[in-house]
């Protein structure tokens, strides 16, 4: 499971390492972005501060004409009044800033005010996906009034439209580097839901199979046994009362397994239920003893050596187990049943072969196929392979192969 975030501190994003699909395992931060209101204001403000003093300094130093004075301050004014807009209509007010710088080219001298606007308009345009009328309206603007120096044979120095066409473009892969930036992000933090929607559906059918399980054997159990005590409640009642005592454990055992199976869903909570212990390996024989209890003689042949395989593959040949030997005690009507557990290689390989009717009426197998389908679901899911049907000397078998990799194996050898 993705693990629980960082904790939050002051003024900085919280680094968490996570997988993420598709990128591997590594560190995400979620990138830190002032309030809406600071990032709408900030370059209001900035364009403000920096644009209309010095077109009012440049206009009074150098005596500029009165009308073209004006024109100018008015014209410093107006970029930052548009940026105000810039969050609901990125495109029309990077269009329009651009217009304004291009007007003020001509009015202004070469040491004229810089249109601090623009770059803040072009930035934004770029990382809020106007992209088009960014690159549009700056190249329009821009080639429009290269055109109009050469015809009007306006005194531009090379060196000024040098530095005015490389500041543009600096800026344009600063707004590229925004919204690069922005879109990454943005693919992590899908991908990450993605991922957590995906475990918390594997959680989910993980869940309800083990419940499958834990209640498909016990309920088995508690009827097989609800029988018999009935039928020798009078003429054996000491018989009878053996029974009760076994529909008492198998369903304490029961209750105790649901609750460990669900605590997962409480723990959130903090409530912590009662645990029953994992089903592994060294628990198959208490499988067996409830076959017995059923009258039916079980043998277990434990060959899977040492050391012990890891919780996922004995857990899954637990369970492997207990859905064969409920189906064999509820639609079987076996006699014998045999369970072997053999390591062969990098494999567990998990035989239960019982020796009752088989597949019947042109049954896929017993339980109507259900027992089976989660079984062989458990075992691929681990990268194993389950087979299951009847015997040719009479009987049914269900024989999985599960997956033992090799380091876990190694890692626990003394």
């Amino acid at each position: 499971m993705v693990g629980p975030a960082a904790p939050r501190e002051r003024g900085r994003a919280p680094w968490v390492r996570r997988e993420v699909p598709g990128l591997g395992r590594r560190e995400i931060a979620e990138p830190w972005q002032p309030p809406a209101a600071v990032r709408l204001w900030v370059p209001v403000a900035i364009s403000f501060l920096v644009q209309v003093p010095h077109a009012v300094f440049v206009v009074r130093t150098e005596e500029v004409p009165g009308w073209r004075g004006a024109v100018t301050i008015a014209l410093a004014l107006l970029g930052p009044l548009l940026l105000i807009a810039a969050r609901r209509l990125p495109g029309p007010v990077v269009a329009g800033v651009a217009l304004v710088a291009a007007v003020d080219l001509f009015l202004s001298d070469p040491g004229g005010p810089p249109s601090i606007a623009l770059a803040f308009a072009i930035i934004g345009a770029i990382a809020r996906g106007a992209r088009v009328w960014a690159f549009a309206s700056v190249a329009v603007c821009w080639v429009g009034s290269l055109a109009l120096v050469i015809a009007s044979g306006a005194a531009w120095q090379p060196a000024r439209v040098t530095v005015l066409t490389l500041s543009i473009l600096i800026v344009m892969g600063i707004g590229e580097f925004v919204r690069t930036r922005r879109e990454r992000y943005r693919d992590i933090r899908r991908r990450m839901a993605d991922q957590r929607r995906e475990e918390i559906q594997a959680e989910r059918v993980r869940i309800a199979r083990e419940l499958h399980d834990v209640l498909a054997h016990s309920l088995s159990q508690i009827n097989v046994q609800a029988g018999v005590g009935l039928h020798l409640l009078e003429r054996q009642p000491e018989l009878a009362a053996e029974a009760l005592a076994s529909i008492k454990d198998t369903s304490r055992q029961a209750l105790e397994e649901v609750r460990s199976v669900l605590g997962v869903l409480r723990d959130e909570d903090g409530a912590q239920p009662p645990r029953a212990p994992e089903p592994d390996l060294a628990r198959i024989p208490e499988l067996l003893e409830g076959a017995s209890a059923h009258g039916i003689a079980a043998e277990l042949d434990d060959r899977s050596g040492s050391p012990a395989p890891p919780g996922p593959i004995q857990s899954a040949a637990y369970r492997i187990v207990q859905e064969s030997l409920t189906n064999v005690g509820r639609h079987a009507g076996a006699g014998r049943v045999t369970v072997r557990l053999l390591r062969e290689g990098d494999s567990l390989r998990i035989v239960v072969e019982d020796d009752g009717r088989g597949v019947q009426g042109g049954e896929r197998s017993p339980g109507g196929g259900r027992g089976i389908r989660g079984m062989r679901e458990r075992a691929e899911l681990l990268g194993g392979e389950l087979e299951a049907g009847a015997r040719p000397e009479g009987g049914f078998r269900v024989e999985a192969r599960l997956p033992v990799p090799r380091r876990e194996m190694t890692e626990d050898t003394p």
